[in-house]
């Protein structure tokens, strides 16, 4: 038997960034739970909470506060709202502990970056601990992995960022396209709403239903444009609509852009190949292929479809991932096993649940 030595905790385990990341851990070779923390639903097992853990963990939920959550830990999970890991996650550093935080608490290292983000989502601009920002990095394995290694506070990306910046960052880093004129249709499953009830997302509202919202300026837009920016050396703009749709979970991505003269589907499909084709969660599709939600709910890949538009030499690339896996908890993961310098896909390599 593999020795568990590798002790975490999880803040927000109740959520369902929280248990998405307890149904991971619990079957990682390397990982044992040290504690499971949230706010709400304290003492209760978490089986109690989510009955299906039954058997595979019945770990009470404790409050942060509790003095026995406050053990060593090797890393430490926020599965957070924004505002919480900027508060908290620097008494856990202090102890030499490491911390992967979900929100956008720690995607921007410097505090004017975070201050138009927090400015977008309603939350006060100042950063509670903005000089701890300089030391964190943006947590997008495929794009950041050496950083990553060498971090001890990473911010997971939003789930409509990791789909949008994979679906598009091989032909912006080759200068393929004109980057100047990017339109991206997003659209998302239910649960990336998170896990407290709104009266828009109770069953008779949203059964049936699609719409599109924050139409002019969705927070994930600035982590989108960083990165894009940082793949082309200058300031990126790209036009972003993201919808809500009946799924539980999933998000697609269709992205729509320009190709420069001469740039045919070999020249594209070679472009994907040489940035993706050693990555064990990227799987790559040629024109014509149709991919789906499905094809990844329940595990930790992004599917890619590359396609070109013969009447107006539009390249349309869609980009499909499971949003509480590859669009939080298991690129959380992803990233834990590169910060503690383990095999990168322990506990993650599985094809998710079909139907």
């Amino acid at each position: 038997m593999v020795k568990k030595d590798i002790r975490v905790g999880v803040i927000g385990a109740t959520g369902y960034g929280g248990v998405g990341l307890i149904e991971l851990l619990i079957n990682h070779p390397s990982v044992s739970i040290g504690a499971l923390m949230a706010k709400h639903d304290i003492n209760k097992p978490i089986s109690e909470i989510y009955p299906h853990l039954k058997g595979f963990c019945d770990l009470p939920v404790l409050d942060p506060a509790d003095p026995d959550c406050a053990g060593v830990f090797d890393l430490v999970f926020f599965a957070t709202p924004d505002g919480v890991g900027q508060r908290e996650a620097r008494r856990w550093l202090n102890q030499g502990t490491k911390v992967i935080d979900y929100s956008g608490d720690f995607r921007f290292s410097d505090k004017e970056s975070y201050a138009s983000y927090a400015a977008r989502i309603g939350k006060p601009e100042d950063h509670a601990d903005p000089d701890i920002l300089p030391s964190s990095t943006y947590g997008l394995p495929e794009l950041h992995r050496k950083e990553i290694a060498n971090s001890n506070l990473v911010g997971n990306p939003g789930c409509f960022a990791a789909s949008c910046i994979l679906g598009l960052a091989p032909v912006l880093k080759l200068r393929l396209i004109d980057s100047d004129d990017i339109i991206i249709d997003a659209k998302s499953g239910v649960s990336g709403a998170g896990k407290t009830p709104k009266p828009s997302f109770h069953f008779p509202a949203r059964h049936e239903a699609a719409n599109a919202y924050k139409v002019t300026g969705h927070q994930h837009v600035y982590e989108i444009e960083r990165e894009f920016a940082l793949l082309t050396g200058k300031d990126t703009k790209i036009t972003f609509t993201p919808h809500v749709v009946p799924l539980t979970r999933g998000i697609i991505s269709t992205i729509y852009t320009n190709l420069l003269p001469q740039v045919g589907l070999e020249r594209l499909r070679d472009a994907y190949m040489s940035m993706y084709g050693k990555e064990p969660f990227i799987r790559l599709y040629s024109h014509g292929e149709t991919i789906s939600t499905t094809d990844v709910r329940g595990s930790n890949f992004c599917n890619i479809s590359l396609n070109i538009d013969p009447r107006t030499e539009k390249l349309i690339v869609i980009s499909v991932i499971d949003n509480l896996v590859k669009g939080q908890a298991g690129n959380a993961l992803q990233n834990m096993n590169i910060m503690m310098g383990i095999e990168e896909t322990a506990g993650l390599m599985h094809p998710g649940n079909f139907p």
